[in-house]
């Protein structure tokens, strides 16, 4: 008899997957079930709806968070990311727009996911820069503190197009 299927909606996005590979893959006894992969996808989103309002996007994120953008620059604290996040928004990069879609989510730990995602820029300014990737692999690490979902860490690799 074959395997049950579980299917997840987030938003927009239907996942079907193997009910047994997923529970052993998720370990609902470490805490990662069908609510709290909604919400880890509800975070990605949020902060994907919030990147050009630091207050709550900023929320989003611990207060030690690591976030290295597509270009490599690196942001140490949620302080930190604030002032990054503040003069690109005063700046032609607030014409940059990225998106993100969720491909796995996976638990490390009691608390403790690894979120991966492929991220798409759309450069909209007049003069976009040269080099700029438009894709890039990100990889969150997302931790439930207080009864929510935060991000702790975000890492965006360029992928290189052929071409």
């Amino acid at each position: 008899m074959p395997a049950p299927k579980m299917r997840l909606t987030f938003g927009a996005m239907t996942v079907e997957r193997n009910a047994e590979k997923t529970a052993a893959r998720t370990g609902e006894d470490l805490g990662l079930d069908a609510a709290s992969l909604a919400e880890i996808h509800e975070l990605v989103r949020r902060a994907q709806d919030a990147q050009f309002e630091p207050g709550p996007f900023l929320d989003l994120h611990t207060p030690d968070a690591v976030v290295v953008n597509i270009a490599g620059r690196r942001v140490l604290g949620r302080d930190a990311l604030g002032e990054a996040m503040r003069a690109a928004l005063t700046s032609p990069l607030r014409d940059v727009v990225t998106t993100a879609e969720v491909h796995d989510v996976r638990l490390v730990a009691p608390g403790v996911a690894l979120v991966s995602c492929t991220k798409r820029v759309e450069d909209a300014r007049p003069e976009p820069a040269a080099g700029l990737p438009t894709v890039g692999v990100l990889t969150y690490v997302v931790v439930r503190s207080q009864g929510r979902w935060r991000i702790a860490s975000a890492q965006t690799t360029p992928v290189v197009q052929p071409g």
